[in-house]
């Protein structure tokens, strides 16, 4: 696939991630063949002149659909056995958020996510998040504990930018196996997880949570991307967490389209794709991809 554009005409690109943690050799490919899947997947969507917000819900589905990531149907049980999943969505133009937390028996809880964004309500959890599901005709689904309870797996995400200029953010996750019921992270919380802005551009960022909520990572990101190129944002933003400790993997997508990816985990399962960027290209660490960040 070739999504080349002239240089006359719009661009758009899109980064994905699978998340910031220790990726074994064995699971390396994976984890490579999984992130770019989906990368294509939201290209061929941008490449078309569709929404960055349909680009980014299909990726995430797509990444809650393989079990490679703790997402969806890969994700990990609490400590009681069951499975809760947390996921948001942000619409970078108007600025609208739709976040679930907590919940249970849906397969692709981004989707429930998306229908929050023209909604007041920013953030449901547990059954009020279950409940709306139901409201608005999403298929009931027992996840299955996934294989992935050996802590190896991590928040998935999202950010792309269209012909348009609309920026568009996605999480989603399922959680920390074992963790207490009802714990909630970063994925699904504006300004901590993610957030996007057709001003500044678009940011999901994957690791330990409760770091990344103490030091707001997500609003740090967005505040450096108003004043310097995305690669410096998200090194500059990710040098915060020194503070209260903790791993992390950032990609981000200024409004002029450039990509930042950084992370201090050992391994941090990246793809990205543009209209600039014959088929897309993914790694499981910087060194892999960071040739690419400041192309366009």
């Amino acid at each position: 696939m070739n999504w080349s554009t002239p240089m006359d005409d719009p661009r758009w690109s899109i980064v994905v991630h699978g998340g910031a943690r220790t990726i074994t050799a064995r699971d390396q490919a994976a984890n490579r063949a999984g992130c770019l899947a989906a990368a294509r997947i939201g290209a061929e969507i941008l490449a078309q002149g569709g929404s960055a917000l349909d680009a980014v819900e299909q990726v995430v589905r797509h990444l809650e659909d393989d079990p490679t990531f703790n997402a969806g149907s890969g994700s990990v049980p609490t400590c009681e056995g069951a499975v809760e999943t947390d996921a948001a969505m942000m619409d970078g133009s108007t600025l609208a958020i739709g976040a679930v937390a907590a919940l249970s028996g849906v397969r692709n809880p981004v989707s429930v996510a998306r229908l929050l964004l023209p909604e007041q309500t920013v953030l449901l959890a547990g059954s009020g998040a279950i409940e709306f599901a139901r409201s608005r005709g999403v298929e009931e689904y027992d996840l299955p504990a996934s294989a992935a309870a050996d802590g190896e797996h991590d928040t998935v995400g999202c950010v792309a930018i269209d012909r348009e200029g609309r920026i568009a953010v996605g999480t989603s996750t399922g959680g920390l196996p074992g963790q207490l019921p009802g714990r909630v992270g970063d994925a699904p919380i504006p300004g901590c997880g993610f957030y996007a802005d057709n001003e500044a551009g678009g940011v999901a960022i994957s690791g330990d949570g409760e770091s990344i909520l103490r030091v707001l990572l997500a609003t740090r990101v967005i505040d450096a991307l108003k004043v310097e190129e995305a690669p410096n944002a998200v090194s500059r933003a990710l040098r915060q967490l020194s503070r209260v400790g903790g791993e992390a993997g950032i990609i981000a997508i200024d409004c002029k389209g450039r990509f930042g990816i950084d992370h201090n985990s050992e391994h941090f399962a990246v793809a990205l794709a543009a209209s600039w960027l014959p088929d897309g290209v993914a790694g499981v660490h910087l060194d892999e991809v960071k040739g690419y960040l400041t192309r366009g």
